[in-house]
C-alpha cells in the first residue's frame, strides 16, 4: 500500500502534537480525521473557548475535526468509525478505551517523550530533567491495555545539557518526534515494524522511574535540598509551570509567591541559615542551601511580569532583609 491510500486517524492537543501533525500532512500522508480535545473555557468567566493547538493547525489544512468528551460515547465511536482508519496515531492525548484503540486493522502507536520504560507518564520531559538525566529521547508503541506500556517500535534518543530547561528539551523532542512519526508510519507501510516487549530495553531489576501530571504543590521548593537537586528542579519546571518558593518579610506581614526561571549553582562552604537571601543589591541575589549558593538569573514576583534579576533588584531594595522558604 502507499502512503497516500493508508488512512491514518491522528488523535493530540498541545503545540508537542502540531509538529507531528504537520509533518505527517507535508509528507504527504493520508490523514482522514483529527481527534482532539473539547474547545477549553477562558478568561474571567469561561465565555470564551480556546481551540486546541492541534485543532487550529488541522482546521488550517482543511482536515475533519471530532472533539469528543466522553471516549467511550456511541456517537464518537461509529464516528471515527466511518473514517475508516487504516492506522491510528496518538500524540500527546489521552488514555484510549479498548473500543477505540483496537479499532484500526493496522493498530494505534504512540509517541512518548521518553525512553520507555523509563519515565511513564503524563510529564516526562518534566521528571527527566528534574531528576538530572542527561539522556532522554522519544519512543513509538503499539498502544495496549496499560498505559504506555505496549510493545515499542522505534526509539531516539537525544542528550540533555546541563544547562537545558523543559522549553529547550521539549522543542527538541517534539521536532525528533516528528520524524520518527513518519518513520513509524513508513515501517508499519513496509511490514517491518518488529516490535519488541518494553521490559527487554532494560537490565533486570532496574528502577524504573515514573513521571507523573505535575500539579501547583509538586513545584514547590524545597531549600533543604542539595544545591545540584534544586538546580534540576527549576530547569525541571522551566518554563513553565515554574518552580516557586515563598518570600517571607522580617517581620509579621504578607508572604509573596517568587518562581524562579533561571539560576546557577555557587558550591561553597557556609554557616548560612538556609533560605537567607545574600545580595549587591544590582546584579546578584543568592539563596543560601546545604551545600553552597543557588544564584538567582530570571524570577517574577506574583502579580508581576517575568524579569532579570537586575531589574527585579531594582524595585526591592530590601530584598536581603527577606528570607525564602
Amino acid at each position: 500500500m502507499r502512503k497516500e491510500d493508508l488512512r491514518i486517524v491522528y488523535m493530540g492537543t498541545p503545540d508537542f502534537a502540531v509538529e507531528s501533525l504537520r509533518a505527517l500532512v507535508e509528507g504527504g500522508y493520508n490523514v482522514v480525521g483529527v481527534i482532539t480535545m473539547p474547545d477549553k473555557p477562558m478568561g474571567r468567566h469561561g465565555s470564551v473557548l480556546q481551540a486546541s493547538a492541534v485543532k487550529r493547525y488541522a482546521q488550517s489544512v482543511g482536515l475533519p475535526v471530532l472533539q469528543p468528551v466522553r471516549l467511550k460515547d456511541e456517537a464518537f465511536v461509529e464516528e471515527l468509525r466511518a473514517l475508516r482508519a487504516d492506522l491510528q496515531i496518538v500524540v500527546a492525548f489521552r488514555m484510549l478505551p479498548e473500543v477505540v484503540w483496537a479499532m484500526p486493522r493496522l493498530g494505534t502507536f504512540n509517541l512518548h517523550a521518553s525512553l520507555l520504560p523509563q519515565y511513564r507518564g503524563a510529564a516526562p520531559i518534566n521528571w527527566a530533567i528534574i531528576n538530572g538525566e542527561t539522556e532522554t529521547g522519544v519512543t513509538t508503541f503499539f498502544l495496549s491495555h496499560e498505559i504506555d506500556t505496549g510493545r515499542v517500535i522505534r526509539q531516539e534518543r537525544w542528550p540533555i545539557a546541563e544547562t537545558d530547561n523543559v522549553g529547550i528539551v521539549h522543542d527538541a523532542l517534539m521536532s525528533l518526534g516528528a520524524r520518527l512519526v513518519t518513520e513509524t508510519v513508513d515501517l508499519i507501510l513496509a511490514g517491518k515494524a518488529e516490535s519488541v516487549a518494553q521490559e527487554t530495553l532494560c537490565a533486570p531489576g532496574t528502577l524504573l522511574r515514573p513521571a507523573p501530571k505535575i500539579f501547583k504543590d509538586t513545584c514547590r521548593i524545597d531549600w533543604r535540598q542539595p544545591l545540584k537537586r534544586i538546580y534540576d528542579f527549576i530547569r525541571g519546571l522551566s518554563p513553565y509551570p515554574a518552580a516557586w518558593t515563598e518570600l517571607v518579610p522580617p517581620t509579621d506581614g504578607a508572604r509573596q509567591t517568587l518562581k524562579i526561571f533561571e539560576a546557577e549553582r555557587r558550591p561553597a562552604p557556609h554557616d548560612l541559615p538556609i533560605g537567607t537571601l545574600r545580595t549587591d543589591h544590582k546584579s546578584t541575589l543568592e539563596v543560601a542551601v546545604p551545600d553552597g549558593f543557588l544564584r538567582l538569573r530570571s524570577v517574577q514576583l506574583a502579580g508581576k511580569k517575568r524579569m532579570d534579576i537586575a531589574s527585579f533588584l531594582n524595585g526591592f531594595k530590601a530584598i536581603d532583609t527577606f528570607r525564602l522558604v
